[in-house]
């Protein structure tokens, strides 16, 4: 896609210009997504005013939208030499250390930072959650996803991941009671809710209600084969061989080697292994 570009001809030029130009320019390049261009211009403006915090900061995301996260790391660390107590860059070096380094400890660090200047932020509890959780510290996890919740009271995705950690506790009826609480949220991202309580359901024994939660997120993601896969395990626990064998179809038709060879083995089908249809299918020979 061709993409039109605002320069500045003094700067394009190589000749001195002002901070303000260079700056412009890299926030023109920025907006464009052209990022390398942007990172050259910021540079420039820091030759000019070598402590000036936006031009840094602006610098520190192109280079993380860039995947440069070392780099963007110590751009940040420079941003910080210049105002401390920046909210935005701690959260920001604090994400990057999270979500692009998988340097789980680094990111708490850096959100404990961000909330010394915003102690009920919603985004900064709900990030240090995310680390917790990779930690397997789970009930500290639980714990920081409900200051977030405090913070924002009916936010799907903290009430996902609560979801989340108390399955991940063998804590399943809180498990429920958190999806429940995350489908009020119609702006969410239903399918993953309806999908998690699906598996909550199935761990409780429940399996129709399983069965049911399962259907409504494949009415939103149709060609989800775990769901598909998960449903049949559902009837064939029931005993109901002919709907476990068409979903479990359904969930091969999608990816046949993987949900053949885990059927298999899996012992959810103990009721109706000796079914001819389901010994044909896992053998190809059902259409």
């Amino acid at each position: 896609m061709n993409q039109m570009v605002t320069i500045d001809r003094k700067a394009a030029d190589g000749k001195p210009g002002d901070y303000w130009e260079w700056y412009w320019q890299g926030k023109t390049f920025e907006e464009q997504e052209l990022y390398s261009e942007a990172i050259a211009s910021f540079d420039k403006a820091l030759q000019i005013q070598p402590d000036d915090y936006w031009a840094w900061y602006k610098r520190s995301k192109a280079l993380q939208a860039l995947g440069n996260y070392e780099e963007a790391i110590a751009s940040f660390d420079k941003t910080l030499s210049v105002r401390p107590s920046d909210y935005w860059s701690w959260y920001n070096r604090g994400c990057v250390a999270l979500d692009d380094l998988d340097d789980f400890s680094e990111a708490i660090a850096n959100f404990d930072r961000a909330l010394e200047i915003r102690p009920r932020d919603f985004w900064a509890w709900f990030k240090r959650g995310d680390a917790l959780r990779h930690l397997k510290r789970y009930e500290e996890a639980l714990l920081n996803y409900d200051r977030a919740i405090a913070a924002r009271r009916q936010d799907f995705l903290a009430w996902l991941r609560r979801g989340d950690v108390l399955r991940l506790m063998e804590r399943y009826e809180e498990a429920l009671a958190s999806y429940e609480q995350a489908l009020k949220d119609e702006e969410g991202d239903l399918f993953w809710a309806f999908y998690k309580r699906g598996d909550v359901l199935r761990y409780l024994k429940r399996y129709s209600d399983a069965i049911e939660s399962y259907d409504r997120a494949l009415t939103i993601q149709p060609d989800d084969e775990y769901a598909w896969y998960n449903k049949a395990c559902c009837y064939a626990i029931l005993g109901n061989a002919d709907l476990a064998i068409e979903n479990l179809q359904k969930a091969i038709c999608l990816h046949p080697s993987e949900y053949k060879t885990l059927a298999k083995t899996d012992p959810d089908f103990q009721q109706i292994r000796g079914n001819q249809q389901f010994q044909a299918l896992l053998q190809g020979g059902v259409n």
